[in-house]
């Protein structure tokens, strides 16, 4: 519900500042004093497009600022937090819009935080409905058509569990698809594979193995450097060297010496024991480095065929990986899995009949849903029919026929109906189009393509009355939507507009005495001018001034007759009210 509007230097407004309540608020005055462009503001925080002309002369920017409360439209929250705009702590929502006069250009603001116009379009579209003459907007949209009738015939739980079984056989046709798909290709991907595990096998590969071949073969092909230092360090540490004016002795003998003395000293001297466990543990392990090395001396493969061997055993394994790409461990892992792709593949016939019998099962079960969902489709399109002729003649237009059309499309994928395949998505299988005959022996007509304003208006006022209460807007906008209707019919539109306000806001732009009278707050719109400028200027009106203001709208200038009139159009709307304690459409 919107709960206050501020409006600064937009066209002939300089500042104004709205506190609106629920119920049906109604305002009215003179033509050109400001009203459609209050409406034009509330356009703003719709998204609606902007123009730079809007921005009163002399002024650098307008603003329109709009404070809504989350109260009565819960289904907002989610969406708000989804853009992270939505504040926890506070029921209220904020939509601020911008228009800068140099660039003709808009900044949206939602709770303080900057939007683009997709998601202000969005959010504000959920806040606020705007309705005029030729404006049907959703109403006039057939896309919106079938959504409405669903909602009015309580039809939700019932579609869901179509689209449901949608996704169900959705799933099964794209996993047939790749299945028929891949028929052609399957034994050549069976061959590939038996191919794959024999040549994995006949190699014997083993994980790691190219990698020590590699590092074998860099040994072998320096055997002379690798035996040579290998013999010089265990001479160094076992043997000791000859040649020089003395012979060298071995690294272990010295070693072994100096732990000797220090053991020794130890007994003289306790501070050094640390050192002579020390000295102790080096002789342990050069004794083990030299026995290490002693060993891997001896195993040193000095055969001139090994090298062959190696390049011969490296180029195998080469070739089986650019023959099936990857790694040798990627090869050996495929190999194992290779197994049961292969059982996989020889029984898809067998998989693919499953799944066919499957589809044949979801089809026929999504088929009988369906229909029953387009047979209560009918009936309630048939009640709503009805329901609206019956709305119409109450405003003086009894003579328009209304039709819920409801077709199907044929399809040879899709589900059975009348015996007949015809297309299905995830709303059923109906196309939803409302159509009107305005006068008698013509024929139907899509909603959207009526010319006559005062048709629109009253059809549109006649379409809310019986939708509103599966409108999710909160706040519903009618701009002079009584245009066209004559004093006989406006009490009916005032009735019908009042009985909207049980789940809605309702704001309205009136020419009609008729209708203002039955507003439960009432605003009285005019222009000022003084020497320099020309302002409108927006007043809350009492008991007595709503009597002046009905009676200007009956006779021009409020006279002792007029008003006794307007006083009897208000009396009378205030009983009807108190007769209707609770609205209904």
């Amino acid at each position: 519900m919107l709960l206050e509007l501020q409006i600064r230097d937009f066209a002939i407004i300089d500042r104004l500042h709205l506190r609106l309540g629920e119920g049906f608020t109604v305002l009215t005055g003179e033509t050109g004093a400001g009203k459609s462009i209050i409406i034009d503001a509330l356009g703003m925080l719709r998204g609606e497009k902007v123009d730079v002309t809007f921005v009163r002369a002399g002024c650098t920017r307008a603003r329109i600022e709009g404070v809504f409360s989350l109260d009565d439209c819960p289904q907002l929250a989610p969406l708000l937090r989804e853009h992270d705009l939505l504040d926890e702590d506070d029921g209220q929502v904020i939509v601020v819009r911008e228009i800068s006069a140099e660039s003709g250009r808009s900044v949206a603001r939602i709770n303080g935080r900057a939007v683009n116009t997709a998601v202000l379009r969005e959010i504000g579209g959920r806040l606020i409905d705007i309705h005029g003459q030729h404006e049907g907007l959703s109403l006039f949209n057939p896309r919106t058509h079938l959504e409405m009738l669903d909602r009015f015939g309580e039809l939700l739980s019932l579609r869901e569990q179509v689209a449901t079984q949608v996704q169900i056989l959705r799933g099964l046709r794209n996993e047939l698809a790749d299945l028929r798909r891949n028929e052609a290709q399957r034994q050549a991907r069976i061959e590939e594979l038996r191919f794959l595990i024999e040549d994995v096998t006949a190699a014997r590969v083993r994980p790691g193995e190219e990698e020590d071949l590699v590092r074998e073969r860099q040994v072998v092909q320096n055997m002379a450097r690798v035996t040579g230092l290998a013999t010089e360090a265990y001479a160094d540490l076992y043997a000791g060297r000859e040649g020089g004016r003395t012979p060298g002795r071995p690294i272990i003998e010295l070693i072994a010496t100096v732990a000797g003395n220090l053991v020794e000293l130890a007994r003289l001297d306790p501070s050094v024991e640390s050192m002579a466990t020390t000295a102790s543990e080096l002789h342990y392990q050069l004794e083990d480095l030299a026995a290490a090395l002693r060993t891997y001396r001896l195993g040193l493969d000095a055969d001139p065929g090994r090298l062959d061997a190696l390049e011969d055993r490296l180029t195998v394994l080469r070739d089986l990986q650019r023959k099936y790409g990857g790694d040798l461990a990627s090869l050996v892992e495929r190999a194992a899995s290779a197994e049961t792709e292969i059982e996989r593949l020889q029984n898809s016939a067998v998989h693919i009949a499953e799944l066919e019998r499957h589809e044949a099962a979801t089809l026929a079960e999504l088929g009988t849903l369906a229909a029953t969902l387009s047979q209560r489709r009918r009936e309630v399109g048939d009640e709503l029919a009805r329901r609206i002729e019956g709305a119409m003649g109450d405003l003086a237009m009894p003579q328009v026929r209304f039709f819920v059309s409801i077709k199907q499309t044929p399809d040879p994928q899709g589900v059975p109906s009348a015996g007949r395949k015809v297309a299905v998505d995830r709303t059923g299988i109906d196309q939803v189009e409302f159509q009107i005959a305005p006068n008698p022996g013509e024929p139907l007509k899509p909603l959207a393509k009526i010319a006559s304003g005062g048709e629109s208006a009253r059809l549109l006022l006649a379409l809310k009355s019986i939708l509103s209460r599966v409108d999710e807007v909160a706040t519903l906008i009618f701009d002079e939507i009584d245009v066209g209707v004559g004093g006989r019919a406006g009490q009916v539109v005032g009735q019908k507009l009042w009985a909207i306000t049980e789940n809605h806001q309702v704001i309205c732009i009136s020419h009609l005495p008729q209708v203002a009278a039955f507003a439960d707050t009432h605003y009285h719109i005019r222009k000022e001018f003084d020497p320099e400028r020309t302002r409108t200027q927006v007043q809350r009106l009492d008991d007595h001034q709503r009597i002046d203001e009905l009676a200007a709208m009956l006779d021009g200038s409020p006279s002792e007759h007029s008003r006794a009139n307007a006083r009897e159009i208000i009396e009378r709307a205030i009983a009807w009210k108190a007769n209707r304690q609770v609205p209904t459409p």
